[in-house]
């Protein structure tokens, strides 16, 4: 049996792997990239490149800017917050991304390490999204460990600030994981309501200001919306 064919004479198959490979080319690049970059990265001619990149435009895939620069389309993202959305971030509780500011002095988080929930603001508030329950399995499993003077090591004390954060939207870690550190969190939903991850920004203590919990609860509210979340 053949098969069906799309425009011209190409195999749909051949089609889709042309798009897949498209679109992970354009994936490897920070940046919108050109027509010319993504032909010579895919070895596919610019004209059955454009054509192929047309229709993933039209369906919402890939987008264009003013340059006529293709990047990645928020329709990947809508789709990809289906994907194993029942996960269970608070298992897996790492730092995925991060910002590094233009100065001397800044807090080092590395990519893809791990931190003890009851030690920083996201922990806490995914503590908090999880109810009694998870906050006494938690205790139990790990009987929370002290890291500095200041860290959590009580399950009532750990039961209040982990409501309390959850109840108001966001959470303060007061050199809880390390001296002289202090952290603002909130917390990201996905399109099912679910806790996708927690949004956090870390500065010295001294220069962490009550004023900018406003904006990482807003920062956190768009992200949220833009996976989908209707709260």
């Amino acid at each position: 049996m053949k098969n069906s064919t799309a425009s011209g004479d190409t195999p749909v198959i051949q089609v889709l792997d042309r798009a897949t490979t498209l679109l992970e080319a354009i994936s490897r690049y920070p940046h919108p990239v050109s027509l010319k970059i993504l032909s010579a990265e895919t070895s596919l001619h610019a004209s059955t490149a454009h054509r192929i990149l047309a229709s993933l435009r039209q369906n919402g895939f890939v987008e264009r800017d003013a340059m006529g620069r293709y990047q990645l389309g928020m329709k990947l993202l809508r789709l990809s917050s289906h994907l194993h959305s029942n996960i269970d971030v608070r298992a897996i509780a790492l730092y995925i991304e991060k910002a590094t500011p233009n100065r001397m002095m800044h807090v080092q988080q590395l990519v893809g390490s791990r931190a003890p929930l009851h030690v920083t603001a996201v922990g806490k508030l995914m503590l908090g999204a999880g109810g009694e329950q998870d906050c006494r399995g938690y205790t139990k499993r790990t009987n929370l460990p002290a890291y500095t003077r200041n860290t959590i090591t009580s399950l009532p004390r750990l039961l209040t600030e982990a409501q309390e954060a959850y109840a108001r939207g966001y959470a303060y870690d007061n050199e809880e994981a390390e001296m002289d550190v202090g952290c603002i969190a909130s917390l990201i939903y996905d399109n099912s309501g679910n806790v996708a991850c927690g949004l956090s920004v870390s500065a010295p203590i001294e220069r962490r200001r009550d004023e900018w919990v406003e904006h990482v609860v807003e920062a956190a509210k768009t992200i949220s919306d833009k996976l989908g979340y209707h709260g």
